[in-house]
């Protein structure tokens, strides 16, 4: 993410009718996870599920040599497109983001869960590929860098592919494809009946063959069976075989990876007769700490020549709530005659695993999984990758300074459709706690901490002046208008203010520090249940980050 500058920083005050009072300083964000599943200590030669906590959902990942790189969906938020590189497959460390200029990301008025849908990320003859969907605002588009830390170049429109989740496959001939999610040829037979699509795209003009479509999965493994929302191809050439993997069931609790093969692209793929190769939807729903909602993969094999698969899956509470979003998982491919499987049926997905045998060791990965503590303190020149902004990918509504972050106050409440002045992490743990530090905002201005699951689903713990002194307030969306829930004068806050917000599973408490330096308690026990997929809807997970508001 870009640095706003002071000149832009202040032509958006100009042009907003504030001035630079109506800016509030961050000095300090705090973040602490403390999953109990985390704790256990990984043996020698072992590894942690999830690889990415929190929400990287949609992974695909490529090999160049001996480097392996990942992406994620980043739906509404900019800039877009995480990107990850790793050398052995279990660290990894944060490249930045794929899409990070207004023409490669325009987001208007987007809600949360729109935006960029499920990436593939391909390397070939020297030069990355990421191909993708904005959904609602141009459909399908490939960009191309020879260094996937960036700068990647403008969009390559699509405009012949309808559909979603497009995977681009380079052929041994010379020749690549695309693949994709689109509806059937006539009418849908039944609500979530889609087809995988297949194109041709050439290389040398960067356009799809005219008249190359043609469906070649109807419906899903079994139409017979009115399988739904077949999607997320990814196809490999492998001894051979073309082997085509695809989601199938849809991204809930039926949620699954399955396969399909043909010898030849103009033939019917036809698939695994055990599929699904992974799901976690025929387990006992009272199992302790489950993963579910497993599928979504991608295949990468190792120099060594081994398989190994990456997918989304979700860590639940009480069956099937889950805050922290559709995370990151991997695990080794098996070969059973001449088909790839991820997990035999009726296995759990394993929080614990032996890593891959790569004798390279990612050299100083990000803090991506497992319990920890991660602060920021606003002192370097730019962003972490760890912040995201809701939707454009040009928002200066802040400047870094030497002393802090600048957060303009903005006339945008959070349930909007336009810019609000936001800034959020992911929150990677079930349970957790986060802290902000800022200074107190002037008159007609509130500032806080938020937790935000969309623009219907959220929490605003913030502070603002009022006639009869300093005011808490705690605003909650829930699938309504903001209503303020809690407000009350206080006289002892904490000079820089300090608020909290920690959540354990569906329970959410908020407090603030006092003079003294103790932290009180100020709502115990709320709902955090509506901030889970399962109650707010969508495909995202919650973020926890700092909010500044013209009131």
């Amino acid at each position: 993410m870009k640095v706003i500058r002071n000149l832009s920083f202040l032509m958006a005050l100009a042009a907003s009718g504030s001035s630079l009072a109506a800016s509030v300083k961050f000095t300090q964000f705090t973040y602490e996870g403390m999953d109990k599943v985390f704790s256990t200590p990984l043996k020698a030669g072992e590894y942690r599920n999830p690889i990415l906590a929190g929400f990287y959902p949609d992974p695909s990942i490529t090999r160049a040599g001996d480097d392996y790189y990942l992406v994620n969906s980043s739906f509404a938020y900019s800039p877009g497109v995480p990107i990850f590189h790793s050398k052995d497959l279990v660290n990894w460390k944060a490249l930045g983001h794929v899409l990070t200029t207004p023409t490669q990301l325009p987001l208007k008025n987007q809600q949360t869960s729109r935006g960029i849908y499920a990436p593939t990320i391909r390397f070939h003859d020297g030069v990355f590929y990421m191909i993708t969907t904005l959904v609602d605002v141009r459909g399908n588009f490939l960009v191309t860098a020879k260094d996937p830390a960036g700068p990647w170049s403008e969009p390559v429109l699509l405009p012949e592919i309808g559909g979603i989740d497009p995977d681009i496959f380079f052929d041994d001939d010379g020749k690549a494809y695309i693949a994709h999610n689109d509806g059937p040829v006539g009418e849908p037979l039944y609500n979530g009946h889609r087809a995988i699509w297949l194109w041709e795209f050439d290389l040398k003009t960067n356009k799809v063959v005219k008249n190359s479509g043609r469906v070649i999965v109807n419906g899903g493994t079994d139409i017979a069976k009115k399988p739904i929302w077949i999607e997320g191809p990814h196809i490999y050439k492998i001894n051979g075989w073309y082997y085509l993997l695809c989601a199938e069931g849809g991204t809930g609790m039926d949620h699954s990876a399955v396969i399909f093969r043909s010898k030849s692209l103009h033939e019917p793929f036809v698939p695994y007769e055990k599929n699904p190769i992974l799901t976690q939807r025929d387990l006992n729903k009272d199992r302790t700490n489950p993963i579910t909602t497993a599928g979504h993969a991608d295949f990468v094999q190792t120099r060594e020549g081994d398989w190994w698969a990456v997918f989304l899956a979700t860590r639940a509470y009480d069956k099937k709530f889950y805050n922290s979003g559709r995370e990151t998982f991997l695990l080794p491919v098996t070969w059973k005659d001449d088909w790839l499987v991820i997990l035999e049926q009726g296995k759990e997905i394993p929080y614990q695993h032996p890593a891959p045998v790569i004798r390279a060791k990612t050299a100083n990965p990000d803090q991506l999984s497992g319990n920890f503590i991660w602060q920021d303190n606003f002192s370097n020149k730019q962003l972490g990758f760890e912040w995201v902004s809701l939707r454009s990918a040009d928002s200066p509504f802040y400047q870094l300074t030497k002393s802090g972050l600048e957060l303009q106050a903005l006339k945008v409440k959070l349930d909007s459709l336009e810019q609000p002045a936001f800034l959020g992490r992911r929150q990677q743990h079930t349970r957790f706690s986060s802290s902000a530090e800022f200074t107190l905002p002037e008159a007609k201005t509130s500032a806080g901490i938020v937790a935000l699951q969309s623009e219907t689903a959220h929490y605003y713990f913030g502070v603002r002046q009022v006639d009869k002194g300093t005011e808490l307030f705690i605003e909650q969306a829930n699938k309504s208008a903001p209503k303020v829930i809690y407000h009350k004068l206080v006289k002892d806050l904490a000079n820089p203010i300090h608020l909290r917000i920690e959540g354990d599973a569906g329970k959410i408490r908020f407090s603030y520090q006092s003079k003294q330096g103790k932290y009180k308690p100020v709502l115990k026990n709320a709902d955090a249940k509506m901030l889970s997929t399962e109650v707010a809807g969508g495909f995202v997970g919650t973020l926890l980050g700092i909010h500044a508001r013209a009131e």
